[in-house]
Order: structure tokens, then sequence, then C-alpha cells
């Protein structure tokens, strides 16, 4: 296809492509994302897997041949080969079902359940959304839906939408300082060669950014951290974000939250140092009484 085509209807036999994957939620990965994240404790098998920490899992392994310009691998295959060079998650749905232990073996069955073409202010746009189904021992464990969207390169001097004012309470907050060293660490974790969260050049030269971006599932991954972090003896059902806005490594950015008067719903949000909202989103929490667990991550 060439470069400048978008086929809307080529990039429908897409839809209801499937995808199955087996793997072991592994120890070892489990506490390098939690020195990444700055937990004091380390996870041990047996213990819960935190919510989102199961994207370290499920990660495209391919040959070095079959990488594209831009790190990752070259589309066509499970997903659409879309003809636009910009590539980010727009946002997410999640319900997590029942506690993972961390060694637990997990099959994941993927569908591409819909793909999307729209123009938007800043140009052509496609949108992506890939349902996971994940199950532990033939039982449901979390489902999830992301969405990616694919976009133009920005036409030079044309000016960014306007940024969307961050809520300016929040009852919960933490800094986050994004450098090279947690994006690349990130990046190792789940496996993902997207140049723009370790090549400065190629981010600012190629794609027109003025830093290296801060990976979407890592600032949604740290806002759930934030509602275990305040509220430890609770757990999450369900999960829901969007991103509004990239972040850079060239400032700090904080994660907020507010839990809602319910005391089972919890505003989370991303905001840059000037106030401007990166992502929204929402988390449900069981009920305070519900999914106790024993130490091997297993119902009580």
């Amino acid at each position: 296809m060439n470069p400048e085509e978008l086929d809307a209807g080529h990039l429908q036999q897409w839809v209801g492509k499937t995808e199955v994957m087996h793997e072991v939620v592994r120890p070892e990965v489990a506490a390098a994302l939690a020195a990444t994240l700055e937990h004091a404790d380390v996870p041990h098998a047996g213990d819960p897997l935190p919510p989102l920490w199961h994207w370290t899992n499920f990660n495209a392994v391919v040959p070095q041949s079959q990488i594209g310009a831009d790190g990752h691998p070259r589309r066509g295959g499970f997903l659409p080969p879309v003809p636009l060079p910009r590539r980010m998650w727009a946002g997410g749905r999640f319900v997590f079902h029942a506690p993972v232990p961390i060694g637990a073996e997990l099959t994941r069955t993927s569908t591409i359940a819909s793909v999307q073409a729209k123009t938007g202010s800043s140009g052509r746009l496609v949108f992506v959304t890939v349902r996971h189904a994940i199950t532990r021992d033939g039982q449901p464990a979390i489902t999830e839906e992301h969405d990616i969207v694919y976009r133009d390169l920005a036409a030079p001097g044309s000016t960014p939408p306007p940024p969307k004012a961050a809520p300016l309470e929040a009852r919960w907050s933490r800094t986050i300082h994004p450098d090279p060293v947690l994006l690349f660490r990130y990046s190792a974790l789940t496996f993902n060669g997207h140049r723009i969260h370790y090549d400065r050049s190629y981010v600012t030269e190629v794609e027109g950014y003025p830093g290296l971006i801060v990976h979407g599932p890592l600032i949604a991954t740290l806002l759930l951290d934030l509602v275990q972090r305040e509220l430890p003896e609770r757990t999450i059902a369900k999960f829901s974000f969007r991103a509004l806005a990239p972040l850079f490594d060239t400032e700090s950015f904080d994660v907020c939250g507010t839990p809602a008067a319910d005391g089972d719903t919890v505003r989370l949000w991303a905001r840059n140092q000037r106030g401007e909202l990166a992502m929204e989103a929402q988390a449900i929490l069981h009920p305070a009484a519900a999914h106790a667990t024993s130490p091997n991550g297993e119902p009580a």
C-alpha cells in the first residue's frame, strides 16, 4: 500500500483476527517492575500481581529483521498495516475478575474488535481497538480492551489543539520524574522497542516531539499505583483511562486522585507542570470486604 493511501476497506479485513499466547508471570520480572516503580517491598511468587503489571507479559517477540523504522514490529501481522507514521495508546478499559498470583500461568486470547478511520483537526486518524481475554486455569482473570491511534505527522507550522486544564484540587498526588533511565527500564520490562521512548534524535527529528515520550501504559500503571499506595487494603474491580496529551522526559508530572463520596470510585488524572491534563481515568474498587486474598493470591 502506498504510504499516502488509506484504504479503510482493506484495513477492515483485520477485524475479527485472533491471536493466543501462553505465559508465566515471572517473579523476577515483577520484582524488577516493583523496583522501577519505587516499591520498598519485593513481591514474591504467590503474591497477588498488582493491577496492570500483566503488561510485562504477552508482548510481541519478533526477529530483529522484522522491526520497522519506528522500533515496533512491522505492521500487517496481528495488527493491521495502517500507513500512518505515529502510533500511540489512546485508552483502555479493564475488568479484574480474580487475583492473579505471581508465578501463575496465563492464557491471553486477543481479538481485533474494530478498525475506524477518521479525520480530525490534526489530520487523518485510525483507531484500532483490541480486546484481550486473560484466563488462568480456564477461568477469567482480566478482560481488557485497549485503543491504539495512528496519525499523520504534524504539518510544519501547524498549531496543536488547546490543552485541557486538569482539575485544580486533588486529595492525593505524587510527582514523577520521568528521566530516560525510567523510560528505558519500562521499555525493557515490556519488551517495547518503540523509539519514541528512548531515541531522542528519532523522536525529535523524525516525529517532531520536544522530548522522549512517557509510555501511556506507564502513566496508567502509576495512576493505579497511586490508589494502592493510598488505599492498600482495597482491590481494583474495574479501571478505564483515556490519553489526552503526551508527557515528556523534559519535565516532571503529577499523578493525582480523588475518591468519590461512595467510597468505591476514584477519579484519577495525570497533569504536566503547567496544570494541563495528559490522562484521565477512573478506578472502581471492590467493596471493602470483597476479594480478600490469601497469601498465594487465591480468594480467602
